[in-house]
């Protein structure tokens, strides 16, 4: 058992460095497709709820086809596709193809599907502040642009914080899935570390911990962002 345990350590024979490097990778990957997927959540909401009519159809048919669609399909096809229409479009206008980064690529891939549901989380949690908010700011002089930074973008935290802090749980297991299109990334680690040892229970097991670890830490980082934001209010 004792032997057993040695490869989760750092030093030599251990794979312990290996599973840090992929933990530090899945976080890197993670927090990029977070931000992302926030950036084009706050404009896709925006654009949901003040957006002309052809700008609201074309969010409708991107957020229903991204959570209709599952995320392994969803990968594989921006992945594939996506890398092959940027190396087309490149050779068209006669520069070289592109080398994306398996970073890159995989904080793009996941920050898009992401996108999806955080455009649906944000744009809930704008459509429960009270109206008469914003008609207030408006009413002191505000543009709707200031009424938009000042009023509602601070007054919708609270009421989208729990479900963000869902998407930022989803997509730290979701980086998981890049595996299948060779990511560098915790669980490619684990399952070479896992093949080459043949310890797979030993290598599985520890990855099981590490996501919960970082589950558990998410959970208290958000807790305190949430109470933060809170303060003030009513008690549910």
């Amino acid at each position: 058992m004792f032997e057993s345990l040695q490869l989760l350590w750092i030093e030599t024979p251990g794979r312990g460095l290996s599973l840090l490097a992929g933990l530090v990778s899945t976080i890197q990957i993670a927090v990029g497709a977070y931000a992302l997927g926030l950036i084009i959540g706050l404009f896709g909401a925006l654009g949901k709820i003040n957006g002309p009519a052809p700008l609201k159809w074309l969010l409708e048919i991107y957020t229903t086809l991204i959570r209709a669609v599952p995320e392994l399909v969803l990968i594989l096809l921006l992945y594939y596709a996506g890398t092959a229409a940027l190396n087309n479009m490149l050779e068209s206008f006669g520069y070289e193809t592109a080398n994306i980064s398996g970073l890159v690529a995989g904080i793009l891939v996941l920050g898009f599907v992401q996108g999806a549901y955080s455009t649906e989380v944000i744009r809930a949690a704008m459509l429960a502040v009270p109206k008469g908010q914003v008609e207030a700011a408006q009413a002191f002089g505000m543009s709707r642009r200031q009424s938009v930074l000042r009023i509602l973008i601070p007054a919708m935290i609270p009421f989208a914080l729990p479900g963000l802090s869902n998407l930022w749980l989803i997509v730290t297991k979701d980086t998981a899935l890049l595996a299948v299109v060779g990511f560098f990334e915790l669980a490619t680690t684990v399952r070479e570390s896992a093949a080459s040892t043949q310890k797979y229970l030993l290598f599985y097991l520890a990855a099981a911990a590490i996501y919960l670890t970082l589950t558990l830490v998410s959970n208290v980082i958000f807790r305190r962002i949430e109470n933060r934001y809170r303060r003030g209010q009513a008690a549910v």
